[in-house]
């Protein structure tokens, strides 16, 4: 410990280092173990995550008849009522339970009713309970007059009511989502395909599971945490590289003195780790703040896309903690292996020159190069296994080979320019840069790896906004759109905009499954808005012909790359099966769906709800046809939204939804810079020997750091124009390979010179700062420690 108590500097860059990594991983794993945590206790909390359901069969509907049915042949099940209540700008889960029947399900402390509550909560306008964050949320509210009381232990961002009272604020009718069925049951119950055919019984794994469909966002968010921590590490390679090439003397002397080999190299390993242990404990403090600041993105991403629920608050959990423990060993024990490596094979004798030293490093840059071919042979293997692991794992074959190359890529560019210089400074110059770069390789390739990030999330967040544009522009044509809360609603307000519009088109829906995933079909009128407007991909000729006569389907890009379909082939839908006419892009939405014509949809699903409509009008006139029908039939605001309203929520939605990545690149560039500086500073005191004969020579103290300064711009220079390549590469994996693979849509890929640029300018700045410091430290060494220099054994 001696040598890090005269270097703290060093040392505080090591633990710099192991914290950093530590935190990003750690913070990002406390997100993901929230989040998991959320989603057990969504299901869990209400005592129903566990027990069969009974759901209506494609094209039919459950009803609070069937559930009288099904209690009078003595079926125990209890109703259940679940959608989405709008809250301001957002919206949060309401959950209709009947406290009478549940009760019967089993123990479940957040679905419990006090006695003293009981009237109240079943008794119009109702008692509400959640959580104080849905309680303001919810101000403002029109809730019908509900009370809402707060209460622990409710799922995130959810509002429990009497069943009776979700049928009416969801303008429900008597319809319900689906009847829990109690695991014990009375013998000899009539069958349900006797009292209630039109249902259909299913077991928890049967239903669509939030944890399964946020696994691709879970798994991105692992993937850039790794990133990180692999770009933090870079910082500890390079502090305790040097410390074993400053320890080398001391290596050579205790060796001579008799100590084995096997102790020395246990004592060095020990005092890595017993330091990687204390910065991985400030790590894990440090990736809770960064947790902390990272969860109201995630829920908010994990809410708008995939409607699943997440509690904005942070647990201390076992799993997140013992592996940032684990990564900080790991990380640890990966930085020191390599000198613990070289210090083993290095002869006795050599092991305190610096030209063994040297070769070795040499042989080292060799093979990186064996190393990145391998790993670029790799790539195409990984990408041929397929599936969202095997698109990581070719992600990281691509950088890590990029970040290996770099290195090679410098040395061959400043070798070709040592032959073209004139003039003995900038020889000196560029062949002492050369020398450098081997010392701030790690650094270096630190900064390209967060530069390349940058550039290649930010042009696919970049492609995915433009293309999110134009896609809206294309769904969203409709002027007006109509939310009726009961169908003779709905067929009064058809009935009354039909002599005053220019077309009304239905945005009738029913729950399906296609290809064996929980989806939906849609009926639509043959109509220009839909022939002229939407985002067809590729389609047979006709295919709206074909659509409009009932004899095709169309499929959404989703449902089309995960079941593999080809146009012709057949998709089997409730009252036969129908082929597949064309594909259409639906971006945001990560389940399957499909669209045929309206007639036939009318004759399929007879009981789905009809309240959507979308109406066509003149412009000018929308806004003063959209407040006289909240006049006319007392329509609440979020009834009649225009098209300028939905696109602006879709934005929203959007931005929130890449806001966490946003974050991460921002954090990982930040590790790089501090890599940088890292590299630099450790660097400073072993460049006097190159520098003292330069100064001797008459090159003043502050032009030698303008000098250092300049190479260091340089070197950052020659990485930001290396991580262009490099980054819009991982650009086209994440939009061609990992997109596909996570939500099932491929975007097209739009290369922004501005935000390149931008990068370009951020890797400058990142380098004059990280210089700075060493460049300004030289300009004020005394002449008297570059005397010193001569003085010293050489």
């Amino acid at each position: 410990m001696s040598h890090w108590r005269r270097r703290p500097l060093q040392l505080a860059m090591l633990l710099a280092g192991i914290m950093l990594a530590t935190a990003l991983w750690s913070g990002v794993q406390a997100v993901n173990a929230e989040a998991r945590a959320s989603y057990a206790e969504a299901a869990d909390r209400l005592g129903t995550g566990t027990l069969d359901r009974l759901e209506p069969a494609p094209g039919a509907v459950l009803t609070t008849a069937d559930f009288v049915a099904l209690r009078r042949a003595g079926w125990i099940v209890s109703p259940l009522v679940e959608g989405r209540l709008r809250a301001g700008e957002g919206r949060v889960a309401l959950l209709g339970i009947e406290p009478a029947t549940r009760v019967a399900l089993g123990p479940a402390e957040g679905g419990a009713v006090a006695e003293g509550d009981l009237l109240a909560f079943i008794t119009p306008p109702g008692l509400g309970f959640a959580d104080a964050e849905v309680i303001r949320e919810l101000e403002g509210a029109d809730l019908g007059g509900l009370t809402v009381a707060p209460r622990e232990g409710l799922p995130p961002d959810t509002l429990v009511v009497d069943v009776g009272i979700a049928q009416r604020l969801l303008n429900l009718g008597e319809r319900l989502t689906a009847l829990v069925v109690a695991p014990e049951q009375p013998p000899g119950l009539a069958p349900l395909e006797q009292v209630a055919p039109h249902l259909l019984r299913k077991a928890p794994q049967d239903r669509a599971d939030p944890e399964a469909l946020t696994g691709s966002f879970h798994l991105n968010l692992t993937a850039f945490a790794l990133l990180s921590f692999i770009v933090g590490l870079f910082i500890t390679q390079s502090a305790v590289g040097l410390a074993f090439e400053q320890r080398r003397q001391v290596v050579r002397t205790l060796r001579a003195l008799g100590v084995p080999l096997a102790e020395v190299l246990g004592v060095m390993a020990a005092e890595l780790a017993i330091l990687a242990l204390v910065a991985g404990l400030a790590g894990i403090l440090l990736g809770w703040a960064v947790a902390a600041a990272l969860m109201p993105g995630v829920a908010a991403t994990l809410s708008g896309l995939y409607g699943a629920e997440v509690s904005g608050a942070l647990a201390l959990r076992p799993v997140w903690v013992l592996s940032g423990l684990g990564m900080a060993l790991a990380g640890a024990g990966l930085a020191g292996a390599r000198g613990l490596l070289r210090t083993a094979r290095m002869p006795l004798l050599a092991a305190g020159q610096a030209r063994p030293w040297a070769v070795a490093a040499a042989r080292g840059l060799r093979r990186q190069v064996l190393g990145a071919g391998a790993l670029a042979l790799a790539l195409p293997l990984c990408l041929a296994w397929g599936g969202l692991v095997g698109g990581f794992a070719a992600l990281a074959c691509g950088l890590l080979a990029a970040a290996l190359l770099l290195p090679v890529v410098l040395d061959a560019g400043l070798r070709w320019l040592a032959g073209r210089v004139r003039g003995v400074l900038a020889q000196w110059f560029v062949a002492d840069t050369r020398q450098q770069s081997g010392g701030l390789s790690l650094a270096l390739m630190a900064l390209m790896l967060a530069l390349a990030a940058n550039i290649g999330v930010g042009t696919m967040v970049g492609s995915f906004r433009s293309t999110f544009l134009g896609w809206l522009d294309q769904r969203l044509v409709a002027e007006l759109y109509v939310n009726a809360r009961t169908e003779p609603e709905a067929r009064a307000i058809r009935d009354w905009l039909a002599p005053q519009v220019d077309a009304i088109l239905p945005i009738w829906s029913a729950e399906v499954p296609l290809r064996g995933q929980p989806g939906r079909v849609f009926g639509v009128v043959d109509h220009p808005t839909y022939r002229d407007h939407w985002p067809i991909l590729r389609a047979r000729p006709g295919a709206w012909n074909e659509v409009a006569r009932g004899t095709g389907v169309l499929v959404n890009e989703q449902l089309f790359r995960r079941a593999g379909l080809s146009l012709g082939d057949s998709l089997d839908l409730p009252g036969g099966a129908l082929p597949v006419v064309g594909v259409y892009s639906d971006y945001g939405n990560p389940s399957p769906q499909a669209i045929i014509g309206q007639d036939l949809f009318d004759a399929r699903f007879p009981e789905a709800p009809r309240l959507n409509q979308a109406v066509r009008v003149d412009p000018d006139r929308a806004a003063a046809l959209a407040e006289a029908l909240r006049d006319r039939f007392d329509l609440p605001g979020s009834a009649v939204t225009d098209q300028a309203q939905v696109k602006a929520v879709s934005l929203r939605i959007f931005e929130r939804t890449f806001s966490v990545t946003a974050a991460l690149n921002v954090l990982t560039l930040g590790v790089a810079g501090i890599a940088l500086l890292t590299g630099l500073l450790t660097l400073a005191s072993m460049r006097l020997p190159q520098l003292a004969p330069v100064w001797a020579a008459g090159l003043t103290r502050r032009r030698l750091a303008r000098l250092e300064l300049a190479r260091t711009l340089a070197l950052a220079a020659a990485t930001a124009l290396y991580a262009v390549p490099v980054g819009l590469g991982l650009a086209w994996m994440l939009l061609a390979v990992i997109n596909v693979e996570a939500f099932g849509w491929r975007l097209p890929m739009q290369i922004s010179p501005e935000l390149i640029a931008r990068l370009g300018v951020a890797a400058l700045a990142t380098a004059l700062a990280a210089g700075a410091l060493p460049a300004l430290r030289l300009a004020r060494i005394t002449p008297s420690q570059l005397l010193r220099v001569f003085a010293d054994e050489r």
